[in-house]
């Protein structure tokens, strides 16, 4: 497998607070990657700069070849944490909005999804709740033929019930040879299908890793990342 993002002495503060801080790392394409670590760990910042949102920062980042721009941007689709859609907007509205804006983004696809998500069609966004919302952005997303994933918390805003649905279509609606980096508080629910992992805390590289090499002597992620985040990497 090819590396397919590649990070290099990263560093990005805000003011004088450093989030992030000589980070440096590889992605092989392919994987479904765990990016983990606690509240105010540098994650979505780190995201951000990977989407090109942010570019603001010391350092070199290689999406793909590419620095992150235009054509990085292109090939990947990117779930944020937070709510992005129009208040005004129904389901309907939001694919058709999508589909005007990305060349692979399957539209029929996406409309056959919100049936199996139980989303109205007709229904506005102001007036779905926060886990209807989520659903509806991670269609937006899934149904673009992109190379890479970027979600920020999926599964953050449903119950778990719905968690296992949530990560289901994740995975089936993946195209084949794709790579998804996965940032999550929900370790427990995704450790099951994750190729690899990176810990991040106080804007630190702290740990990456296979979870195959990292589970075989019987630990959990779950149990690892406890242990990693203990003591003196409280928050």
């Amino acid at each position: 497998m090819s590396e397919i993002i590649s990070v290099n002495n990263l560093t990005k503060s805000y003011g004088s607070h450093k989030v992030l801080s000589d980070v440096s790392f590889s992605l092989e394409g392919g994987q479904i990657i765990g990016l983990l670590g606690p509240n105010g760990s540098g994650k979505t910042s780190l995201i951000k700069i990977l989407t090109g949102l942010i570019n603001d920062y010391t350092g070199e980042v290689i999406i793909a070849g590419n620095n992150p721009g235009p054509v990085s941007k292109s090939m990947v689709a990117y779930l944020p944490e937070k709510t992005y859609l129009a208040s005004w907007m129904t389901a309907d509205d939001a694919v058709n909005y999508i589909a005007d804006f990305y060349d692979d983004f399957d539209k029929e696809k996406a409309m056959n999804m919100l049936d199996l998500f139980q989303l109205p069609h007709k229904q506005k966004a102001k007036t779905m709740s926060k886990g209807q919302q989520e659903k509806l952005q991670l269609i937006l997303v899934m149904c673009r033929n992109a190379q890479i994933y970027i979600l920020d918390e999926p599964m953050g805003g449903v119950d778990p019930a719905a968690r296992d649905f949530i990560l289901d279509a994740i995975l089936k609606n993946r195209p084949e040879g794709s790579t998804i980096l996965m940032s999550t508080h929900l370790i427990h629910d995704i450790e099951g299908v994750l190729d690899s992992i990176i810990m991040i805390g106080r804007g630190q590289l702290l740990m990456q890793d296979t979870t195959a090499h990292l589970t075989e002597t019987g630990k959990t992620i779950n149990e690892i990342f406890k242990e990693v985040f203990s003591s003196d990497w409280q928050f």
